[in-house]
């Protein structure tokens, strides 16, 4: 498959290779040069809530924590 790159520098990928690869509106692909090839891949989607899991710093059990929001002894 070719496709022609225009004068802003634009590329559409053939919408066989979209749909194989799942890539729609607004998949963010990475690009690089790889021996003289360009190469592209679907970016790493990165959950929000795993990014900020584990980043609190805490003095003690979460169960302790949580016992003293609820005011339980």
């Amino acid at each position: 498959m070719k496709a022609v790159v225009a004068d802003r520098g634009q590329v559409t990928i053939p919408k066989a290779l979209r749909q194989r690869l799942g890539i729609g509106p607004r998949t963010v692909l990475d690009f690089r040069e790889e021996n003289g090839k360009l190469v592209a891949e679907k970016a790493v989607e990165i959950d929000p809530v795993a990014a900020v899991l584990g980043c609190l710093d805490l003095d003690r059990p979460t169960d302790e924590i949580l016992a003293d929001l609820r005011d339980t002894p």
